[in-house]
């Protein structure tokens, strides 16, 4: 795997600022700074990591008085700032960088400064790139390069086409890479860009690296290097990272001499301009040399130095250091140890994910209020009653609820034949697996949240049932999610813990835990994730069902839940309360979306439904899973 360079702007602190920066940090009411002071403020501590918290609140609360202004060039730089020091610092996912850079995009485009719309045209594309997005991120470059060209800007052009050369490289076709790059170093090198052109040596190392053209990878090193050394020896951190590349190549050439030299050179250089504890870091690449030249000892000191360098710093999402650590302690005979740092690589995802937890939701907050309000400011001469705004939108988040559901089945009916690779694959692929799923886990608490905080607001009881319905559609698939990154095997759920963390989570919803108790009268039983996921939804919409009409008037009941597998493979599925049952004749309750899913779900099983009103009401399910199959 190589490394990219973030898309993090650089900006200098500018003079003139009418206050120190310790007296902004603590300043609580911020109304009375003049909000260019702050905005200057800001882009002097994008890199900076004394004021993480402050810079956050600080800047949220001058992007909500520069709303009022509405000044668009204002409201685009400060996006533009909180875009950049979400990529630096890492504390929120890599959408949030998108999420600002496109909303600057949006503001400048609302004006007539054609560079700073190519400029941020660019700068969207490495977020894009960075987030997986490859096809907008060459959209936007396009349209970059067209307005570059329109503009008869050389330096715009090559650094969009070295951009380009970066998009090529990630999707690894390094042939069309290395071509971009070389159609952008002759523009770089008139405009004098040196910073960029050096940069865009990092393509030709990686490219020529990986066609096995080993030789054009070294010169292209030594290029790099000659730049940073006559032209800017500023940037400090570029000849790191080309040492660091080079040592990559020449461990594929396996020449791990060189490689060894060229990453204690890197180790060396970051040493020399920031300090021996902050670049300790860069030792795990040197153990890694050790382990490879079969050096232990030698492998065991760099790889603790780095790894506890890391740890120190509270990086505690590494995960091939810890691999490198067991492998080493497993040659030295010292087996406790390796199984330690095997395990803490195997958790270090886990842990990572649900430390930025509170961060995601207050971002998904953030971003909720924000599209609010520019909402708001939109359409304000066009609103409408209270209670048709909470129509409109109860219809809409229905209807991406529904369109977010089926294109859910449609990913888990499309994902069979992925995940029987994804199970052959190693341990790391493994541990990305778990990630994308820990992933989708948190993005549905954020639907549910959203609903949740939208429910909270609406008064009419019908429109408040339903919106608690979707909340729980959404939980039953959190939980599937939830069990797959947490369990042994990536492809089935144990269905009957499944039942029970479903089952508290609804009777939390309706507060009944005191009166009704679900029984889960089932063994052990494993079920592929597309089968899972419907028979989920399906106990959902039963349970949800039972607990609002069966038991009236606070009355106390059991309910019961069974799935059982017959030898040829299909399922047969039993929910039955003891509560009031259905009388003859009357009209059912509710809106009957629940139950017009339930039969959706049924057919997509190809199963049948039975239902009885005997003590209560039972249902019972007979799905022909090989047939369906």
């Amino acid at each position: 795997m190589f490394k990219l360079i973030p898309a993090i702007i650089l900006v200098c602190f500018v003079s003139g600022i009418g206050f120190s920066q310790s007296e902004i940090v603590n300043e609580k009411d911020l109304s009375n700074q003049p909000i260019d002071s702050i905005l200057s403020w800001l882009q002097a501590n994008t890199t900076q990591t004394d004021y993480l918290d402050e810079f956050h609140a600080i800047a949220l609360a001058t992007l909500k008085r520069s709303l009022k202004k509405e000044n668009d060039s204002l409201i685009a730089q400060i996006h533009e700032s909180l875009a950049s020091w979400h990529a630096y610092n890492g504390l929120f996912p890599p959408d949030s960088v998108v999420y600002h850079a496109e909303k600057a995009l949006a503001y400048h485009l609302k004006g007539d400064d054609l560079k700073k719309i190519a400029d941020t045209y660019r700068s969207l594309s490495i977020d894009y790139l960075n987030t997986g997005q490859l096809e907008k991120a060459q959209e936007v470059l396009f349209k970059s390069i067209d307005l570059y060209e329109e503009l008869n800007d050389d330096a715009g052009l090559g650094s969009a086409y070295r951009t380009l050369g970066v998009k090529f490289r990630v999707m690894e076709d390094y042939e069309e890479s290395i071509a971009y790059t070389n159609q952008a170093i002759p523009l770089l090198e008139k405009t004098e860009n040196y910073s960029e052109l050096a940069i865009a040596q990092f393509n030709l190392i990686i490219g020529y690296g990986e066609l096995g053209e080993f030789e054009k990878a070294y010169e292209a090193t030594e290029y790099c290097l000659e730049i940073v050394r006559t032209k800017v020896p500023e940037e400090i951190f570029v000849p790191v990272r080309a040492h660091s590349y080079r040592g990559e190549v020449y461990i594929k050439a396996k020449d791990y001499d060189n490689a060894l030299e060229d990453y204690k050179a890197a180790w060396e250089l970051c040493k020399k301009h920031i300090g021996e504890e902050r670049c300790a870091t860069y030792r795990t690449e040197i153990g890694q040399i050790y382990l490879l030249q079969k050096n232990y000892e030698k492998a065991l000191d760099h790889l603790l130095a780095g790894v506890k360098a890391y740890e120190d710093k509270g990086q505690t999402g590494i995960i091939q250091p810890y691999m490198d650590l067991a492998e080493t302690y497993v040659q030295l005979g010292d087996f406790e140890n390796a199984v330690f740092y095997k395990d803490k690589a195997y958790d270090n995802s886990k842990n990572l994910l649900e430390g930025k937890i509170a961060n995601i939701e207050s971002e998904m907050a953030i971003k909720y209020e924000t599209e609010k309000k520019d909402e708001v400011l939109a359409s304000q001469a066009a609103l409408i009653d209270q209670k048709s705004k909470t129509q409109t939108l109860f219809i809409v988040i229905a209807s991406l609820l529904l369109v977010f559901l089926l294109s859910l089945l449609y990913f888990f009916s499309k994902s069979k034949k992925a995940t029987r690779i994804i199970r052959a694959k190693n341990a790391e692929n493994e541990l990305l697996l778990k990630e994308i799923h820990h992933r989708v886990k948190n993005n549905l608490e954020m639907v549910k949240s959203l609903i949740a905080l939208q429910s909270a607001q609406i008064e009419d009881p019908a429109t408040k049932d339903a919106m608690i319905a979707s909340q729980n559609r959404v939980q039953s698939m959190g939980i599937i999610h939830q069990k797959l990154y947490q369990g042994e095997n990536l492809g089935s759920i144990e269905m009957k813990d499944y039942f029970i963390n479903l089952s508290e989570g609804i009777l939390d919803t309706f507060n009944a835990e005191d009166r009704v108790k679900i029984e889960c009268a089932m063994d052990n039983l494993e079920l592929d994730v597309d089968t899972a996921v419907p028979i989920g939804l399906i106990v959902n919409e039963l349970l949800t069902n039972a607990l609002k009409y069966a038991f009236p008037q606070e009355q106390q009941g059991v309910i019961n839940i069974s799935l059982e597998k017959d030898p040829d493979q299909n399922l047969k599925l039993q929910v039955r309360d003891n509560g009031v049952g259905k009388t003859e004749g009357l009209a059912p309750k509710g809106t009957g979306f629940g139950s017009q899913l339930v039969r959706l779900l049924t057919r997509q099983l190809n199963g049948k439904m039975i239902e009885r009103n005997e003590d209560g009401t039972h249902i019972e399910f007979d799905f022909l899973i090989r047939k369906s199959a």
